[in-house]
């Protein structure tokens, strides 16, 4: 670059002098030219003060034309466009001087001026373009950054969120699948003297009941390391509430279902899942904190309207008595949690006498 800026400098100082004639400012344009050519490379560090002084050399002389034009180029290219523009117009008004006290030859002094002034603004513009050009790439490689971080949180919380649903997943299978043990176990041991045909069923259905247990549990354990899983059994819906009211019956609770719901095969899948989850958990609460009370099942719905959801079953006798089986607290949150995820509502409370709780989904048409 330097090599091309005297060549610039000494053709400059050529062609002025073999226009002007042995009369010509030789010894000022050479003095000149070298004083702007060694000062080129500063500015590489001190652009704006090196800027300021090659404009000021072009008021002296046409030699030091090439290099000030070149300076207002780097300034447009790496200062603000106010500081590019201040330096253009200083350039343009650098060369009137140059041009009232060494007016070029073939041309008058206003189309000169003009064409000086062009040039100032195209350079002038073309560094503010480059610069703003650089600017966008320099934003858009930031964005691509905060992008991919981004997207890695996502990913961190989408997994999170996984985890979780796993988690609500294997509470609602096993602790519905273990209150039945329990109630089952408890026939065993509290009715030592039932006929053994009945303590036979009652054994049976235990033993059932844990291989079942531990196949959902071997399902979720498969999901939470990421395997590759094989293909499960049909996930429950909706259809299946009368299936699991039954299985309560058979476990000596007292269950009436009210269906009322048009059409359960136009449910969409995952809200017929949330469905059952529901009855599901509503029922394994009343065989723990309500074992043998009466529980009512009601289901209303249409598409195009809501899946309405009531469990409503009377509240134990000894509110202080403990439950039937452990509970970790939680299964209310998770459910609350899981219908405020498809689009719902759950609402639950104890009142006059009895515990009700209530969801609602969405059908879409």
């Amino acid at each position: 670059m330097l090599a091309a800026m005297g060549v610039l400098v000494a053709a400059t100082i050529w062609a002025r002098h073999s226009a002007d004639g042995p009369g010509g400012r030789l010894a000022l344009d050479i003095a000149v030219g070298a004083a702007a050519w060694l000062l080129s490379p500063a500015l590489l560090w001190r652009p704006v003060a090196v800027a300021v002084a090659l404009t000021a050399l072009a008021a002296l002389s046409p030699a030091a034309t090439p290099p000030a034009t070149m300076a207002a180029l780097r300034l447009a290219h790496h200062r603000p466009f106010p500081a590019a523009a201040a330096l253009a117009a200083a350039g343009v008004g650098a060369h009137a001087v140059q041009g009232l006290w060494r007016p070029a030859a073939g041309i008058s002094f206003g189309w000169w001026l003009l064409l000086i002034a062009l040039g100032y603004g195209a350079l002038t513009g073309w560094g503010a373009l480059a610069r703003a050009r650089r600017a966008l790439l320099e934003s858009l490689r930031e964005r691509a950054r905060r992008a991919e971080a981004e997207q890695g949180r996502r990913v961190a919380e989408a997994r999170m969120a996984e985890r979780a649903r796993i988690a609500r997943e294997m509470h609602d299978v096993l602790a519905h699948r273990l209150s039945l043990l329990a109630t089952y176990a408890g026939a065993l041991e509290y009715r030592p003297d039932a006929p053994p045909e009945k303590l036979a069923h009652a054994a049976g259905v235990v033993r059932a009941g844990v291989h079942q247990a531990l196949d959902e549990l071997r399902d979720v354990i498969v999901l939470l390391r990421e395997d590759e899983a094989e293909e499960g059994r049909p996930q429950p819906v909706l259809g299946d509430v009368p299936r699991l009211v039954e299985e309560s019956r058979d476990a000596g609770g007292t269950v009436e279902l009210r269906d009322e719901v048009v059409d359960p095969g136009a449910l969409p899948a995952a809200s017929g899942r949330t469905a059952y989850r529901v009855v599901q958990e509503a029922l394994t609460n009343a065989r723990k904190h309500a074992a043998g009370r009466p529980v009512r099942v009601e289901l209303r719905g249409r598409p195009g309207a809501r899946l309405v959801i009531e469990v409503r079953n009377p509240l134990p006798e000894d509110p202080g008595a403990a439950p039937a089986a452990p509970g970790s607290g939680t299964g209310l949150v998770g459910l609350t949690e899981r219908v405020r995820l498809a689009g719902g509502r759950l609402d639950h409370q104890a009142a006059a006498g009895e515990f009700r709780l209530r969801a609602w989904l969405p059908w879409p048409a």
